[in-house]
């Protein structure tokens, strides 16, 4: 690695001790995880069921939280949803009679406009108080902020907003998130809430590339698993997968761009309830487990911004501890079911050669370069329910992997198997 990489990384250590970002000596005493998806649609846009059945589902399968995140919009204010399409319409049939008989004629708002029939979607802060269970379940305001740059979709969460934030377009791929990224911010900022943004399947349209993905200022979160069917989380023959995306993304960060970790997510995304298919966007495939000393959302933001928790498609963890120059992960086992724990990272004296991929004429290709195989290997392998990592001083940083033989239910995928990831431990320069 040339001086300039070495002291960019020096710098990066240093600023994470400063700043929280690296893994603190031990969890806050009495905190204890909890269960939330960050990422979900009603009918508020393009779902397919209404708020209340959603967050009541999620409350009923024991998460602890959720964000409903409907596109270009929060849940406020009056809005009417007109049944078209007979009794196979959105919101209609089997979905407008479960909820009248879930929550009763009175609560159920309908009318007539001419020849089409409207129900009123209610807004979040009339039907929370008849979810939430202090201590127990909590609903956290959310948008998915949706831009685009030429065909890329572009698309990014943005959770416990007080106002909706309308999509800020751009120049670029990289503008158009950093624009959205600092729109978030700047409300954070400016009203004293807490509040994050994330950055929503990478590989959705091809929209973004690892080298898209590392330069974001402010933005330490993105979804390395979702559910939806159409996300290509695994990548194919021309794109890497989003764990390798990652990889790439927290080596430069670290290394070059001194811009601290990215913190990996998984989330449902869902938008089809009354039907499970793999074809289909289900709710129940992505999640994650925040360490926090309560439900508070100040309290779940702050242990979500110092990377304690972690993602996970099925395999659930009894501890994941970060601390000093160890990362511990326990499995919270499955009888029957085998598991491995493969520990990841790029080490400080890397290959950092990359190239562009290009067509048959020689013009590079707008898709992720190629990298060494340095960056993102797996360092150590550990058979079994229970593993450690000790640093042996050079890694940039380490994550586990943890996968079983458990099939996943309602995968997003044919063949899916149950996972989690661990958020990164990244080493602190004494």
């Amino acid at each position: 690695m040339c001086r300039t990489a070495v002291v960019a990384w020096v710098a990066t250590c240093l600023l994470a001790l400063v700043s929280g970002c690296a893994t603190k000596a031990k969890p806050e005493s009495g905190a204890r995880w909890w269960k939330g998806n960050l990422h979900t649609h009603s009918l508020w846009s393009d779902g397919d069921d209404y708020p209340e059945m959603i967050a009541q589902w999620y409350r009923n399968q024991g998460y602890h939280f959720l964000s409903v995140s409907d596109h270009n919009v929060m849940q406020s204010g009056e809005r009417w949803f007109p049944l078209k399409g007979g009794t196979n319409g959105r919101g209609n049939g089997v979905a407008l009679r479960k909820y009248i008989d879930a929550w009763g004629t009175n609560w159920v708002h309908q009318r007539s406009r001419g020849e089409t029939n409207e129900v009123r979607l209610r807004p979040l802060d009339e039907y929370r108080g008849r979810i939430e269970e202090p201590g127990s379940f909590l609903l956290i305001a959310g948008e998915e902020i949706t831009d685009r740059h030429l065909n890329a979709p572009l698309h990014m969460n943005a959770h416990n907003l007080r106002f909706p934030i309308q999509a800020q377009g751009g120049s670029n791929v990289v503008d158009v998130l950093q624009r959205n990224t600092d729109a978030v911010l700047a409300q954070r900022k400016a009203t004293g809430q807490p509040m994050f943004p994330h950055i929503n399947h990478p590989n959705f349209g091809w929209a973004i590339t690892a080298e898209e993905l590392m330069q974001i200022r402010g933005e330490q979160f993105f979804e390395v698993y979702n559910g939806h069917p159409s996300v290509h989380n695994e990548g194919d023959a021309g794109h890497p997968g989003t764990e390798r995306m990652w990889d790439i993304a927290l080596t430069w960060r670290l290394a070059f761009l001194n811009l601290g970790p990215m913190f990996g997510l998984a989330v449902d995304d869902g938008h089809n309830y009354h039907t499970n298919d793999v074809q289909l966007s289900n709710a129940g495939r992505g999640w994650v487990h925040v360490r926090a000393r309560s439900l508070r959302v100040e309290d779940l933001i702050a242990a979500l911004e110092a990377g304690d928790f972690y993602a996970s498609s099925g395999v659930e963890l009894r501890d994941v501890r970060r601390h000093g120059d160890h990362l511990d992960v326990e499995v919270q086992p499955t009888p029957g079911t085998q598991y491995r724990i493969e520990f990841i990272g790029t080490r400080r004296h890397f290959n950092p050669t990359r190239s562009p991929l290009t067509s048959a004429t020689g013009i590079p290709l707008r898709v992720s370069q190629r990298y060494s195989p340095d960056i993102g290997t797996v360092l150590a392998v550990v058979d079994g329910t229970k593993a450690s990592y000790q640093l042996r001083g050079d890694e940039l940083y380490v994550r586990a992997r943890i996968t079983s033989s458990k099939p996943k239910p309602n995968p997003g995928r044919p063949g899916e198997m149950e996972a989690a990831w661990t958020q990164p431990l990244i080493p602190i320069v004494p």
